[in-house]
């Protein structure tokens, strides 16, 4: 695994293959991805973005900005056409990028993704100096709380100290409730996998059903003991639906 900076971006690439380029969520980073990236690029180019949530300025700090971020990524790499793969709020910049650039995305594939159901974004809003309140926080997003490592709360309790950085939180989620894409769902016809956790807390099971009730090209598959991060939790079982997948449905 290869991180590399190139033209202001930061980005992970390994592999070869049809491209796909992994977007992180809102509390993450592409280290988010861990395990999975290893199953998935043994036939498949990966690159995984830096979306640099915490540096934007605040001006443009929206959901919005980061899909023209990830299109700015993109033709410098001259990347012409990838799948997409979103967890959290990194699924609903997939959404706004698809509907933008349609001819740039093979497929999607949205993981816990946000743009239907943004309530999630507000209860998630950091509580600044309360450790323990972090700590539970972050556990709620897995099934299993042990994967919320100290260092990973101990990364969200220093993020939620940074005046700058909640600011940009609560943009964030702003920007994500007024980029409601229900409306906007029916008109994306490139494949679509959709990946839910049967115990995800920050976007329920009927998150899911919605989303796949309207994209029109969409395939829903649960994993059963998975929280909001399936990628993270059951990286195993989760490429291994994402590969047979690509295998039917994506053409470049």
């Amino acid at each position: 695994m290869i991180f590399k900076e190139d033209g202001g971006f930061n980005y992970l690439e390994t592999g070869e293959g049809k491209p796909i380029i992994l977007l992180h969520g809102l509390m993450g980073s592409i280290e988010n991805f861990g395990d999975m990236v290893k199953h998935i690029s043994s036939s498949h180019k990966i690159y995984g973005l830096d979306l640099k949530l915490y540096t934007t300025p605040l001006s443009k700090t929206s959901v919005k900005t980061l899909a023209d971020y990830l299109h700015s990524f993109m033709s410098h790499l001259k990347i012409e056409k990838a799948t997409l793969l979103g967890n959290s709020m990194g699924g609903h910049i997939a959404l706004i990028f698809s509907k933008l650039y349609p001819n740039m995305v093979s497929g999607m594939v949205l993981t816990g993704s946000s743009g239907l159901y943004e309530n999630s974004m507000g209860n998630t809003y950091p509580r600044r100096g309360d450790y323990d309140y972090i700590k539970r926080k972050t556990e709620e997003v897995f099934y299993d709380p042990k994967t919320a490592t100290k260092e990973l709360v101990d990364s969200v309790f220093e993020m939620a100290n940074n005046r700058g950085s909640v600011i940009r939180v609560l943009a964030y989620a702003k920007s994500a409730i007024r980029h409601n894409m229900a409306k906007d769902l029916p008109k994306l016809n490139m494949p679509s996998l959709l990946i839910w956790g049967k115990q995800d807390q920050v976007t329920p099971p009927r998150v899911a059903e919605e989303f796949h009730s309207l994209l029109p090209n969409s395939e829903l598959h649960w994993i059963d003991l998975c929280g909001h991060a399936p990628m993270w939790e059951h990286p195993k079982k989760f490429s291994e639906i994402v590969l047979k997948w690509m295998s039917k449905h994506t053409s470049s």
